[in-house]
């Protein structure tokens, strides 16, 4: 395949809604009272990245799976805080909004009518999308758009063509776009295999959100100041029981209790990269809506043509 002229644009697709249905009050509604805040917002997003970074080509990633049994098997603790007693699934410490839950389904309907890709892979969750569709891409530059840390793990120079990752924690108008030397800078990992070496020092550090309780003593710092010493997660485990490694007698102390859990973690924290991804569509982005009709339907029947217009004015003025 040859370049299209533009970036592939990878989108975390839960990531971005639950960020606009939290940025945008729920008494926004459709003419029949269904809350319509979601859809609105997340549109109103990929209208303005689409328009921000001209993309050739654009996969919105699904999670098929949002908590993956063997990432359960391996450490249990993942992401037990997402449920609540009658186990539904939770963002945080709270439940899966009863008002967002159907807001999805019109999203992937515009989504479809506008001729938008979306991509999942059965198991899995978005972020093993994300991570495969970026690997395996040796076209297009890739950008890919979340709100979670963990895909800082992505970003690369070599081998081309570059992996960006925006990263929209605090919401798209403050994304920061992050290469290796933005990870490295920030983050205080080796430059020259910082995607790998954030996914360690994650592992090291832990990650509360997703139900990883870490290393007891380890922080950001700390990890970061490991992996830099060692290289790897791997290589850092093997200096536990090397008694000439550089390693005082309390962290090694600390590293060899924690064993267990860092064997099992790592392949739980590290991306997927090569799922069996099946895409809606080819994931070509339109130069006009592919059902214009059905879509400027949808809009009135959603209370949502502001955005959707600037969709459709994003896709025709490339």
């Amino acid at each position: 395949m040859t370049s299209t002229g533009g970036p592939l644009l990878l989108l975390d697709g839960a990531s971005l809604w639950f960020r606009a249905f939290y940025a945008i009050p729920d008494k926004i509604t459709a003419p029949d009272g269904r809350p319509v805040n979601a859809l609105r917002g997340f549109t109103d997003m990929v209208a303005s990245l689409i328009t921000k970074h001209s993309p050739s080509r654009l996969v919105v990633c699904l999670d098929l799976d949002w908590r993956p049994q063997f990432r359960v098997d391996l450490v249990p603790s993942y992401k037990t805080h997402r449920l609540d007693t009658s186990g539904v699934a939770a963002v945080g410490a709270e439940e899966v909004p009863d008002l967002l839950t159907p807001q999805v389904e019109m999203i992937l309907e515009v989504l479809a009518a506008a001729g938008i890709a979306t991509g999942g892979a059965t198991g899995l969750e978005a972020d093993d999308v994300l991570g495969t569709l970026a690997t395996r891409e040796r076209t297009d530059p890739v950008v890919v758009v979340s709100g979670d840390r963990d895909l800082l793990q992505l970003v690369r120079d070599d081998p081309a063509p570059p992996v960006r990752v925006l990263y929209a924690g605090r919401g798209l108008a403050k994304a920061e776009l992050f290469g290796p030397a933005e990870v490295s800078a920030k983050y205080g990992v080796p430059l020259e295999n910082a995607g790998p070496a954030y996914a360690d020092m994650a592992t090291l550090r832990g990650d509360a959100s997703d139900g990883l309780p870490g290393v007891a003593g380890i922080g950001d710092k700390s990890a970061a100041t490991l992996i830099n010493r060692f290289g790897s997660l791997e290589a850092l485990v093997a200096a536990v029981d090397d008694p000439a490694a550089d390693l005082a007698a309390g962290m090694r102390a600390k590293l060899r209790a924690a064993h267990d859990y860092l064997t099992a973690a790592a392949p739980v924290v590290r991306v997927v990269r090569d799922a069996d991804v099946e895409l809606s569509r080819p994931d070509l982005l339109p130069a006009a809506p592919a059902d214009l009709e059905c879509l400027r339907k949808l809009a009135t029947a959603y209370n949502a043509e502001s955005p959707v217009t600037r969709l459709i004015t994003a896709l025709t003025s490339r």
